[in-house]
């Protein structure tokens, strides 16, 4: 969660749920416009801070994005799972 705090009152004024784990690190883009979040997931979150909305998430390719198992033999389901944790799908390809 991304909270902002009214410093005078210490009320919160606003809460975001970032859908990540645990934020590691914040930044403010030099405008002032944007914050990034990244999280426990590496993936970054750009937020639009006068909106409050995301506008972005930036992620690196995990070890086995975009390879597509549809049809794979030899694996059970709990290695196809951790396949596609790393980034693999499946997907019937026309």
């Amino acid at each position: 969660m991304l909270r902002w705090w009214d410093v005078e009152s210490g009320e919160c004024v606003r809460t975001l749920d970032t859908q990540q784990e645990s934020i590691h690190a914040l930044r403010v883009s030099p405008d002032g416009n944007f914050l990034a979040s990244c999280g426990h997931d590496t993936a970054v979150m750009v937020w639009n801070l006068e909106s409050f909305e995301r506008v972005r998430i930036l992620r690196r390719d995990r070890p086995y994005e975009r390879m597509n198992i549809i049809g794979i033999r030899g694996l059970n389901e709990a290695q196809k799972s951790s396949l596609q944790a790393l980034g693999a799908i499946e997907e019937h390809v026309p």
